[in-house]
């Protein structure tokens, strides 16, 4: 069995990048799962890879694990609507609903996405007017909760930092406990999975306010039924299964669960989303 996943893992992150071919976006029977890389690729498909299985059984469809290099670059993916199934943060629901078509069909059951800024557990940084003047790590410009929200916050007290774009919520965790800077923001389940290791040498020493979680969508090439299929069977995912992601269910969703996103005004050029069908997401 422990060989099998290794196979399966080492399947999954050959193709991690990878987009449908002309032959696999007709084929509905065999759909790309896109996965927003808040982590590496082999720790998201260590994640990943059991309960997409379990979700393709009971959906009926041969789920593809995906991912990308980084955050911008599966921005550029979803613009492209290269994943048939994505998982991806509120604000770039906002963004590729409107850009690429797609639609909400779950979100995690009862809950609420905060952002978290993390120090060095020996650090002198008690507040947010402590991060004046100072370099603060984040995953990517418009990562909503680890990035935008924060940032927001900050610029609202009138603190100015200079900002250290490190690709990945795992980067973020791993510059501040070496000290290459001395905070940065990332989200409670990130944060609960990391290794203990690096935890253990940081403290989270501010909370934003609360939003709409991240989004489980299909992009709009899939009929009505095959979105309800997949809506429905994530909705059956038990807790066991969805442990490894931090949540005890997933429940359905719709387009307007977002709106408090809406509300904010943020803009493209604000967060620096990459909206653009580009050759960044290609095939490596």
């Amino acid at each position: 069995m422990a060989a099998r996943k290794t196979a399966l893992m080492a399947f999954a992150l050959t193709f991690a990048t990878a987009l449908p071919s002309d032959a696999q976006a007709n084929d509905h029977t065999s759909l790309s799962f896109g996965v927003v890389p808040q982590q590496s690729a082999s720790r998201l498909a260590r994640i990943w890879l059991p309960i997409l299985e379990k979700l393709g059984q009971k959906a009926g469809y041969n789920i593809k694990f995906a991912t990308a290099k980084d955050i911008p670059t599966f921005e550029a993916c979803l613009a492209q609507g290269a994943y048939d199934v994505a998982y991806m943060n509120p604000y770039h629901y906002v963004v590729f609903s409107d850009v690429s078509g797609y639609r909400a069909i779950g979100r995690q059951q009862n809950h609420r996405l905060r952002g978290l800024l993390v120090t060095r557990k020996d650090s002198a940084i008690e507040t947010l007017d402590d991060l004046d003047g100072q370099e603060v790590a984040f995953p990517s410009p418009a990562a909503f909760g680890a990035s935008v929200i924060p940032r927001a916050e900050i610029a609202a007290r009138g603190i100015s930092i200079s900002e250290n774009y490190v690709n990945s919520h795992d980067s973020v965790y791993m510059a501040v406990a070496n000290g290459l800077t001395v905070a940065g923001g990332g989200v409670k389940r990130t944060w609960n999975t990391i290794p203990e290791a690096i935890r253990d040498q940081l403290r989270v020493f501010y909370q934003t306010e609360p939003y709409s979680p991240h989004a489980f969508a299909v992009h709009g090439r899939l009929s009505e039924d095959e979105a309800t299929k997949l809506g429905n069977a994530l909705t059956t995912l038990d807790a066991e299964t969805l442990a490894p992601l931090g949540m005890t269910g997933i429940e359905a969703g719709i387009d307007g669960d977002w709106d408090d996103i809406r509300g904010l005004g943020l803009t493209k050029k604000d967060t620096g989303v990459v909206v653009e069908d580009s050759n960044q997401c290609h095939s490596d």
